[in-house]
């Protein structure tokens, strides 16, 4: 039964950029067009774009689990059945675990603001050394990574529409303004097209199994399926929109944001003679480097950049916050500002000693890791995977068929006439698909014991969450 008084967004443009903003993050910008361009460029944006649309149907089955019971993550499975209560469970222990180190790199990007207008362009020789220094430093990165959390507990203490969907509202244009401003001035440099073959011409002889898997990984992830936020941001939705539409507006805004970080990004890289490298090195040291090349517009350019970065990893951040919050709004009646505040203290303990792991702490191992590692790897390998597994199960083999397609249809007032596909898909082929993506991923693992761990707890959580 669908909770009544359960705030709404004010519009359908407002949920569309706050579910966009929850899709587009760190790995959009820093992971995706690195594997784009080292998988066969075009030829792996076509492989891509197949599991994006293979997983939008994920998407659109946790809309439609979060609008039907008017519930979130834990609350939409429990209503419904109490035996699968531990699969709403696991979205939210994603989705605070990854708030136990994302808040870290939020808060090195809106450092990297700061850093660009006082002079760390000035010697491009020593950026690499600016960084290690930077992330080891005991107090300052744990300074910047309160500063990014407080800006998510304002954003969503206001509540949703008055809080994330406002944000939202300006976050969202600004990000994409943002990148385009970069895109235009890179395009114009000397031997820029370099950059844009690098991403999109298709080489057939990169593609390998191995890209298949990168493809559907990263549709899965970049999509923030599995940690519960499609879920609870569908909870919020009015029964008048249209779902499946909704879910294509995100999934092409997110595959956008993604292009458009490639074409911000690549041309620079290869106008200069850079190697283009994946993860926080691209971002914090080889990006620098490169703007640091260009004189007085670099460092205008680098701002931007970092801006733009520090927006993409706030929209995301603000739907992790909030898949938890809501846990304990719906499950426990607390007031939300009080939810909201007790969360973001919890968190950010995780958060210092996962800043602290890349200095003072970068002794103390847990199982095999420091900790900002043990929250990603758990999360990234073993939880997200398996939970959008779980909710394919669910939706495609224990929900009535019936009921999927009245929520679907807005109950009966709208037809949707690929639901019959939508529901094959769902029920067949994507629980496959993230099978194997959660197998290799999980048996990717170098640490057994930490791979072992993350199991065991996920066992623990089917057994005990029907008392959560």
């Amino acid at each position: 039964m669908e909770n009544n008084q359960r705030e709404k967004w004010g519009s359908k443009l407002g949920f569309i950029l706050a579910a966009a903003g929850s899709a587009v993050g760190l790995g959009n910008i820093w992971r995706f067009p690195y594997l784009t361009g080292s998988n066969g460029g075009g030829a792996f944006l076509i492989i891509y774009l197949v599991c994006t649309l293979l997983l939008l149907s994920i998407m659109i089955a946790e809309l439609v689990l979060g609008r039907s019971t008017g519930l979130a993550a834990v609350g939409a499975f429990k209503s419904a059945d109490k035996r699968w209560t531990f699969t709403g469970v696991l979205g939210v222990v994603s989705a605070f675990f990854i708030m136990g180190f994302y808040p870290v790199v939020g808060g090195w990007s809106a450092a990297y603001i700061l850093k660009t207008v006082t002079g760390l362009l000035g010697d491009a020789s020593a950026i690499e050394g600016v960084f290690g220094a930077f992330i080891s430093d005991p107090v300052q990165p744990l300074i910047w990574t309160v500063i990014f959390l407080v800006l998510n507990v304002v954003i969503v203490a206001k509540g949703i529409s008055g809080g994330i969907e406002k944000a939202s509202k300006v976050l969202m244009p600004t990000l994409f303004i943002l990148f385009i401003v970069i895109a235009i001035r890179n395009l114009m440099l000397p031997g820029a097209f370099a950059g844009i073959e690098f991403l999109f011409k298709p080489d057939w002889s990169l593609v390998t199994g191995q890209t298949f898997l990168a493809a559907l990984g990263q549709a899965f992830f970049s999509l923030s399926l599995g940690m519960g936020c499609m879920i609870t941001y569908g909870s919020y939705l009015e029964k008048k929109e249209s779902l499946p539409g909704s879910a294509v507006s995100v999934t092409f805004m997110d595959l956008g944001c993604a292009l458009l970080a490639g074409v911000a990004i690549f041309p620079a890289l290869f106008a200069y003679g850079f190697e283009p490298t994946a993860g926080p090195g691209l971002v914090f040291i080889v990006l620098p480097t490169v703007f640091s090349e260009m004189g007085a517009i670099g460092t205008f350019l680098s701002l931007v950049f970092f801006i733009a970065f520090t927006v993409a990893a706030l929209t995301s951040s603000v739907s992790l916050l909030e898949v938890v919050v809501a846990y304990f709004i719906d499950e426990k009646k607390m007031e939300r500002k009080k939810a909201v505040y007790g969360t973001a203290a919890v968190m950010l303990v995780l958060c210092v000693l996962s800043s602290l792991s890349m200095g003072t702490l970068s002794g103390v191992k847990l199982l095999g890791v420091g900790f900002f590692d043990f929250f990603d790897i758990l999360t990234d390998k073993i939880f997200l995977a398996i939970g959008g597994l779980l909710i394919a199960v669910y939706t495609g083999w224990f929900v009535k068929r019936e009921d999927l397609e009245k929520e679907f249809t807005n109950g009966g007032t709208t037809t949707f006439k690929l639901f019959g596909l939508w529901y094959n898909v769902v029920k067949y082929v994507a629980p496959l698909a993230i099978a194997v993506v959660a197998v290799v991923g999980i048996m990717a693992i170098e640490q057994t014991s930490l791979m072992i761990f993350g199991l065991a707890l996920i066992a623990v959580l089917a057994i005990f969450s029907k008392k959560l």
